[in-house]
């Protein structure tokens, strides 16, 4: 047994599968299998069964990855106490980020960072708000960048970023030449929903509230999990959407797309910086998380033109 073995195992509990365990640890699936294999063997006991396309942990998995989380924790902590007796900002760092920031935002602002200081390694861990939120608690993550705020006890957010929601339409959609849109109009239109946990939702909701309206009053044909199958969605006919500016940025440069503002309702969001209240941080936590505060954010980097 050796500690990559571990973070592998937890890897594959995680996300319930192999499949999805070997691209978020960038091994082939033949590799997570061989290593999952020797741990099985080094304990004598099976630890995973495969359940139709779900691979869950059995009683001794479960058992064996409450032990690894542990090992890993003390591990990092191991990585922090050396840093900080040697002043250097270095080690391991893991981020939530809901989708925008954990797909559009943080992966250019690391590159930044990592310029400052090289002897870091960042990983970003991309769920939805719920998701990231439930990680923090659970100190499964060091601390997250999310789209809504939360009210969750232990918690602390600060409002970090800004980004505006716009009507997404395909670009043979007849409101294609369209600079806006009514309300009124936008509700018998067919309307691909994000899924509930979505910190893109949870602003829709909010602007439409302060209308008087919910998402209710709209004509849903699907709902989806993410942002990239939103975009494709609207791309294949399913229906329009409300989305992130920045998420189909380079879909309107390219002219697939098409972004509209919705007149008389306020679109702009924020994501928020979201930390535990309780839990020690490493040199390395505190300095990226000021980085993340004080960044003087290019606008060609964050902020998708309409």
């Amino acid at each position: 047994m050796d500690f990559w073995q571990l973070r592998i195992f937890q890897k594959v509990i995680e996300t319930e599968g192999f499949s999805k365990a070997a691209e978020a640890v960038h091994l082939t699936q033949p590799t997570i299998s061989s290593h999952i294999r020797d741990l099985e063997e080094h304990f004598g006991c099976r630890l995973l069964d495969r359940m139709g396309k779900r691979t869950l942990p059995t009683g001794a998995g479960r058992l064996l990855y409450d032990y690894s989380l542990k090992i890993t924790r003390l591990a990092e902590e191991a990585e922090d106490a050396m840093a900080r007796f040697m002043g250097v900002i270095g080690g391991n760092l893991m981020v939530g980020g809901s989708t925008i920031p954990g797909n559009y935002i943080l992966p250019r602002l690391i590159g930044t960072f990592k310029m400052r200081y090289p002897e870091t390694r960042i990983s970003i861990e991309v769920g939805d708000t719920r998701q990231i939120v439930e990680a923090i608690a659970e100190s499964k993550i060091d601390f997250g960048v999310v789209g809504a705020r939360v009210n969750h006890a232990g918690i602390i957010q600060e409002q970090i970023f800004d980004d505006e929601m716009r009507l997404i339409v395909p670009a043979g959609h007849r409101w294609a030449g369209r600079q806006t849109v009514t309300v009124a109009s936008l509700s018998s239109e067919p309307f691909i929903m994000r899924e509930q946990g979505s910190g893109t939702l949870k602003s829709l909701e909010a602007s439409l509230a302060a209308k008087n309206l919910r998402t209710k009053d709209f004509t849903v044909t699907a709902t989806l999990g993410s942002t990239t199958s939103v975009i494709q969605g609207i791309k294949s006919g399913i229906g329009v959407s409300i989305l992130s500016a920045i998420a189909v940025a380079d879909d309107v440069r390219l002219k697939t797309l098409v972004s509209l503002s919705v007149r008389g309702l306020d679109l702009r969001r924020y994501f928020y910086l979201t930390y535990h209240k309780s839990r020690s941080r490493s040199p390395l936590c505190d300095a990226f998380m000021d980085f993340l505060r004080f960044v003087e954010r290019p606008e060609t980097d964050l902020d998708a033109p309409a």
